[in-house]
């Protein structure tokens, strides 16, 4: 049922839009809220049909190695999955991967531009199957449309990865430009400009390298810590039994000193014993001249 709001806002539940920029601005703090709140953060299938394995794998391992990346050198960036979007007056969508920079990364569950204060900054798109029009074509005309600085098509299909940028504004021009510009790989890499990283295609994945050093995935991370652990366990174990046979060793010069002392207290009582029995024998003889 559509619903009535606030500054000419008609909320529609079988075709949820966020209000155009100008009712957002003549709404109320409270308004705004309810709005947002309204807004649905599930996405229809429709938008989001299922494409396998291979898709899920793609866009995790993707998510993942950035997610790992940007946390481990600090960098204020929001990464997200299939999360709802929400631009001013638009049909919603949900990419395959997002980014925004310079925004707090805290979980979200619906990404609305006017309340966020920004749009998306880049988008990676992953195709295995279904529409090649939706990706190659449609997604191209409204990324580029709605502002998103860059855009990545990463076709697993064909092995395949398109790279497009908004170019800059010319000197004068207050509209930004509204139409993508093919981004040239250099010795098979395309340079993101948002993420400040390299992608390309290695085999069937999309790689991301920093300078020299490409990005772990998580499954790639998991194998390395564990092979990292498996070491530290061997060490764990041939310095326990570096130390048992030590300890025994040990042990065993004591035992060794134990019995050498015992061996010398036996030495010094016979010795004394002897002794005894030698003065007892010399005064029995002295005893018995004297008779």
């Amino acid at each position: 049922m559509v619903q009535a709001l606030p500054a000419g806002y008609r909320f529609d539940p079988a075709d949820p839009r966020a209000p155009t920029s100008d009712q957002w601005a003549r709404m109320t703090p409270a308004e705004r809220a309810r709005v947002v709140d309204m807004l649905p953060a599930e996405v229809p299938l429709e938008l989001m049909p299922p494409e396998g394995d291979a898709h899920r794998k793609a866009k995790r391992d993707a998510l993942d190695a950035l997610d790992g990346f940007f946390r481990r050198v600090g960098r204020k960036i929001y990464l997200s999955s299939e999360l709802a979007v929400f631009y001013p007056g638009e049909p919603r969508f949900a990419p395959d991967l997002l980014a925004v920079v310079d925004v707090e990364p805290h979980e979200r569950m619906r990404w609305v531009v006017d309340n966020e204060g920004k749009g998306l900054d880049l988008v990676i798109e992953v195709h295995v199957a279904g529409s090649r029009a939706k990706d190659h074509q449609v997604n191209v005309e409204r990324y580029a449309r709605l502002g998103v600085r860059e855009y990545f098509l990463f076709d697993r299909s064909r092995l395949h990865l398109h790279a497009y940028r908004l170019p800059a504004a010319p000197e004068g021009d207050a509209s930004p430009p509204r139409a993508y510009q093919r981004i040239v790989p250099q010795a098979g890499r395309f340079a993101s400009e948002v993420l400040g990283l390299d992608l390309l295609l290695d085999g069937p994945r999309l790689r991301f390298f920093a300078g020299n050093a490409p990005l772990e995935d998580a499954d790639e991370m998991i194998t390395r810590l564990g092979g990292m652990l498996d070491q530290v366990i061997a060490h764990q174990e041939e310095a326990q039994r570096i130390a048992e046979e030590l300890a025994a060793e040990l042990d065993r010069e004591r035992r060794l000193r134990e019995e050498e002392q015992r061996l010398r207290e036996e030495e010094q009582r016979l010795r004394e014993e002897t002794e005894r029995q030698l003065a007892q024998a010399r005064a029995e003889l002295e005893r018995l001249k004297a008779r």
